[in-house]
């Protein structure tokens, strides 16, 4: 069975309930690939070939977090930009795992590099948020990357075994994971990595993951890119072999992201 390919839209600190509700209608009515059109990836994994799909999953601020899921398509998923580290209580302006299972959304990122890097949230924090959001049930997509200086300085497999070795202390399984490669000096800015950048990194994480985590996690977790995808750089990017999907952020917020959800297809011809 292949790797799902997954497309995340990541919408940030960004809307209004017009701008919302009109961004879910685009969504509603657009004409995205079924699973048999995306076809039958080229490789196998350890359980054996098999038919792979596309899921789609937007991520609007928590205050729009049941208006979305009321509106939205079946077939799209919703998630919360973070969560808590542990059980909710005493933690003014968080918002508990608990209380995402309660509303219904399934999926929740943490460890984006907004928070890595304006809020100071460790290595070790995010790992601490992940291994409790798994316990609650909730799916997560797990952000990993590296600086411009960083990667100038040619540290960027090292950064981000690092902030996955945090990830890989605190579970027991990565079945419910999804990791996300966001180079930090692509988000936002305009630069994307190569196709070519993008592979090597995931490529390099597969293998991080089989050294540590085992044979059959290395093959079947997805790893997704982000980075400044649009509608232009997509499909090239979902032709490599290691890039499972995306984690997209402005374009997700744009007609585009229908043209980078129907990049799914691309696997079925790469």
């Amino acid at each position: 069975m292949g790797r799902k390919f997954l497309v995340g839209g990541n919408w940030k600190c960004n809307g209004t309930i017009e701008e919302v509700k009109k961004l879910v209608t685009v969504l509603n009515e657009a004409e995205v690939p079924s699973e048999d059109d995306v076809g039958w990836e080229n490789f196998q994994n350890l359980r054996g070939e098999g038919k792979v799909g596309k899921e789609v999953v937007v991520s609007p601020p928590f205050v729009f977090l049941s208006l979305v899921k009321s509106l939205l398509r079946s077939d799209f998923q919703v998630a919360a930009q973070n969560c808590w580290a542990r059980k909710g209580g005493a933690f003014t302006g968080e918002v508990s795992a608990e209380m995402l299972v309660n509303l219904g959304i399934p999926w929740v990122i943490l460890g984006h590099s907004e928070r890595r890097s304006l809020l100071a949230e460790s290595n070790e924090f995010v790992g601490d948020k992940v291994a409790y959001a798994l316990t609650q049930g909730l799916k997560v997509i797990a952000c990993v990357g590296e600086t411009l200086e960083q990667r100038e300085s040619g540290s960027t497999m090292a950064v981000v075994a690092a902030q996955t070795k945090s990830i890989a202390e605190k579970v027991s399984s990565w079945e419910n994971i999804i990791l996300a490669y966001e180079p930090v000096w692509a988000i936002g800015t305009g630069k994307v990595a190569t196709p070519a950048q993008a592979q090597e990194v995931h490529c390099e994480l597969r293998k991080w993951l089989h050294n540590n985590a085992g044979a059959e996690v290395a093959a079947s977790i997805r790893i997704i890119y982000g980075g400044s995808v649009n509608g232009a750089n997509c499909k090239e990017l979902a032709t490599q072999p290691d890039v499972d999907g995306f984690l997209v952020g402005g374009a997700s917020l744009k007609p585009e992201f229908i043209d980078i959800i129907k990049s799914a297809t691309t696997k079925k011809s790469a």
